[in-house]
């Protein structure tokens, strides 16, 4: 008998729209949420003392993967990494340029007050600084977060 299996119908949804599953482990006793099998070695055994388990409210998605000797527990959420870039300093204020994937805008900008999509950014850009050097630099670091940072998708 697998060590777990995950209960169709207690799911809670996680901030991205995923749908996660109980876990029930073969003794009976509830664990916490998955997105999948993936997420748990499934070699792992409740009743074996030091194997990787999943319990209380605690939720594991995207990538993430709990193994070995691991336990996630309480109300820990672990999900894949979040992607983001940092650079600065930027422009005539030294600003700090913040991109990371959002479920909502697939990628946020965020520097000083502005917080925003890229198109939204680059137009600020635009109106701001220009053709200028300041704007130039903005937009090459459009193009650097472009390479590094992958968009969300819904999965």
């Amino acid at each position: 008998m697998p060590a777990y299996t995950l209960a169709p119908t207690d799911t809670v949804i996680a901030p991205d729209g995923t749908i996660l599953y109980r876990i029930q482990y073969a003794d009976g006793t509830r664990g916490g949420y998955l997105q999948s099998t993936a997420n748990l070695d499934p070699t792992s055994d409740a009743q074996v003392l030091g194997n990787a388990q999943v319990s209380g409210n605690a939720r594991v998605s995207g990538d993430a993967q709990v193994s070995g000797n691991a336990w996630v527990s309480g109300d820990a959420r672990v999900s894949k990494p979040q992607h983001c870039l940092t650079v600065g300093p930027l422009g005539s204020r030294a600003a700090t340029l913040t991109v990371c994937r959002d479920s909502t805008l697939s990628l946020s900008y965020a520097t000083g007050c502005f917080f925003g999509s890229r198109e939204a950014f680059l137009a600020a850009v635009e109106a701001t600084h220009g053709d200028s050097p300041i704007g130039n630099v903005y937009a090459a670091a459009v193009m650097l977060a472009d390479h590094v940072v992958p968009p969300y998708t819904q999965e």
